[in-house]
């Protein structure tokens, strides 16, 4: 009680009464919190986290145990290639206000995504569990693309639940936009805690008939408070991405599906224009829906129309928000080119992460909010 009062007296004077009421009430609070984070904290695991297993082309380090997993039948990542720099855009800030870093170097991929946390033994460094999937790497037919340590894989070496810095390796492969894990479960002290050593390396390893691009990050993690069942201990995140082609479950909107739509709401939103990763070319593809695009503008040539690109959530603000833009630029520009629409009938704007459609939870939600809208002027 005493903790509260002392709190109390940093604010403006109260009846006694009320101070004690207030008291009384702050101190309820703190010992529900406290009742609730002990039912949350980490602790060492004796068996799988349910639903999750081990890749079919790489064993895991032997002794650990599986703290988190995620799988996606399609989904993308990129992977630094080089030592991480600040944006060239200073002022370019992620959700959690850190500066944003970039590798000059990175693979952009696509296809079966699986993610999975490990806790390896106790004792164990980060060193040398890395070592021992490079030499699964290299056994089974693979190469390492790139590897790197510490604070020579570039930005901060902090967990994905950071802010008001800069942004370091952990996020850029896991982003704090992905971290689903109940706070201080395990799942979710093995991301958001202290990184105090890292080895880092991407791969190319044959998988089932085709060859996947496979990132693993082992680090120690240092906490004292809630996750401190895992302080000093390596974790190993292997985030693995085979190939495999798109679903591609979209219907070809028609010019006069187009028109029915604008005329009714002002817009439409199109899922047929296609980018590859974090690019702004625009797909081969993407022909049929550009089509009907410029058959609608040849249909109505008073028709002044909002070419806006989105994203999903997936790299933070500000780097989505130049991305859609892009995007939007690299629409306009084909229907100018080649299909010689006047550049004044267009107005090019990229709106990034901002007014989803669906959830950014899913992939299927992702997806719907990675759109081109035609917007009337």
């Amino acid at each position: 009680m005493a903790v509260s009062r002392r709190f109390l007296r940093m604010l403006p004077q109260t009846h006694p009464i009320m101070e004690d009421l207030m008291a009384r009430t702050l101190f309820s609070i703190l010992l529900m919190a406290l009742s609730m984070n002990a039912f949350a904290d980490a602790t060492v695991p004796t068996k799988d986290d349910a639903g999750s297993k081990d890749l079919t082309f790489l064993k895991r380090y032997e002794g650990s145990f599986i703290i988190n997993y995620e799988h996606k039948g399609f989904d993308e990542s990129s992977f630094p290639l080089s030592k991480l720099k600040p944006s060239a855009d200073a002022d370019a800030h992620d959700a959690q206000n850190n500066r944003v870093v970039e590798a000059d170097k990175k693979a952009n991929v696509e296809g079966v995504y699986t993610r999975i946390l490990y806790l390896a033994p106790a004792d164990r460094s980060p060193l040398e569990v890395i070592r021992n999937y490079q030499d699964e790497v290299e056994a089974g037919g693979g190469k390492v693309l790139y590897a790197c340590k510490d604070t020579d894989c570039g930005g901060e070496m902090e967990g994905n639940d950071h802010g008001g810095g800069t942004q370091g390796l952990l996020e850029k492969i896991y982003p704090h936009e992905r971290l689903k894990a109940a706070a201080f479960s395990n799942g979710n002290c093995a991301s958001t805690r202290d990184v105090k050593e890292q080895r880092y390396m991407v791969a190319a390893l044959p998988a089932d008939g085709s060859q996947a691009t496979l990132a693993v990050l082992t680090y120690t993690v240092g906490d004292d408070l809630y996750c401190k069942a895992f302080n000093e201990r390596t974790v190993t995140m292997v985030i693995a991405i085979e190939p495999k082609a798109r679903e591609k479950k979209m219907v070809t909107v028609s010019a006069s599906d187009m028109a029915k739509s604008i005329a009714a709401t002002g817009k439409i939103a199109l899922y047929g224009i296609f980018f590859d990763t974090n690019k702004s070319v625009v797909k081969p593809e993407s022909k049929p829906t550009l089509d009907q695009i410029a058959a609608l503008l040849k249909d109505q040539p008073t028709l002044k129309i909002g070419v806006v690109g989105y994203t999903d959530n997936v790299g933070g603000a500000a780097p989505n928000l130049s991305l859609s833009k892009r995007r939007a630029d690299a629409v306009t520009n084909a229907l100018v080119e080649d299909y010689a629409i006047d550049p004044a009938r267009l107005v090019p704007s990229g709106a990034g992460m901002g007014s989803p459609l669906a959830t950014n939870d899913t992939e299927e939600g992702r997806a719907k909010n990675r759109r081109v809208e035609l917007v009337k002027k």
